[in-house]
């Protein structure tokens, strides 16, 4: 990889790990358009942990009291931080078990750039639709196991490629009664737990076949998705407050029909 592709590649996925936008459509448009060859599990597992240092790090307070709750739980003492950490972890459990049963199905059969396209769009809708005619009434702290497996669910959907993690988290989450706000909290949270299993299995294959890499590249790529990721939930959080998700969904469509211009182009 030359420089400049790690460059432009860190950044995508540190903007598109979080936002509701789907990270493999954008990961998919260099390769149309340039040429590019597939970046390599190495810097993949580089990328994703700089993301994982950004969301820990800008949520550091919430992961403190969520881990002390769920400890005191242990005890028998329980409180709003335990609930929620018990709830992260139901909601995890639906996405692991459908990368364990069917990530090797989707990845053979809808892993097609059409597919991203067209899902791009999809749930880009489903999302505005959500934003627009969801009460928005309920916090993070009110949420109920029940709502926490649902979204947990549709986390699971997010397998499908241009589904967006992020996007269909979110999602969910408005539809269930959640403010904005909290929508996209319990999302960033809910990562974590993703992109540490995700992360771990993809650094098994890594140990199973030892390659050769390129450390300045890994390093440069971890540093440039930390740093736009942390700054992307920073400014996301701000956007919805007073924009809502409306942004972001004229740019999933506009994502979307560009990606099949492209695709059809080359055809």
């Amino acid at each position: 990889m030359s420089t400049v592709e790690v460059i432009i590649l860190a950044i995508i996925q540190g903007l598109t790990e979080f936002l509701p936008i789907s990270s493999s459509a954008h990961l998919i448009l260099p390769s149309a358009m340039f040429g590019w060859e597939d970046q390599g599990l190495v810097f993949d597992v580089a990328v994703h942990v700089g993301t994982l240092l950004a969301v820990m790090l800008y949520f550091r307070r919430d992961i403190a009291n969520l881990t002390v709750g769920w400890v005191q739980s242990l005890g028998g003492k329980h409180s709003t931080d335990s609930k929620l950490a018990w709830w992260v972890i139901l909601a995890t459990i639906p996405a692991g078990l459908a990368g364990l049963l069917a990530a090797d199905l989707i990845e053979t059969f809808l892993r097609s750039p059409y597919v991203i396209a067209i899902t791009t769009i999809v749930f880009g809708l489903a999302l505005w639709l959500a934003d627009a005619t969801a009460k928005q009434m309920q916090t993070m702290e009110q949420l109920t196991w029940k709502q926490a497996l649902l979204i947990g669910i549709a986390q699971a959907v997010a397998l499908i490629p241009g589904t967006s993690r992020s996007g269909i988290t979110m999602t969910a989450a408005l539809m269930l009664g959640l403010d904005r706000v909290s929508a996209a909290r319990f999302s960033f949270l809910l990562s974590i737990p993703i992109i540490v299993l995700s992360g771990g299995y993809q650094g098994s294959k890594l140990l199973a076949e030892p390659t050769h890499y390129d450390v300045g590249a890994i390093l440069l790529g971890t540093g440039l998705s930390f740093v736009s990721a942390f700054i992307c939930i920073h400014l996301f959080l701000k956007v919805i407050e007073r924009m809502g998700m409306l942004p972001f969904v004229i740019y999933r469509l506009l994502l979307g029909v560009v990606l099949l211009a492209v695709l059809g182009s080359a055809a």
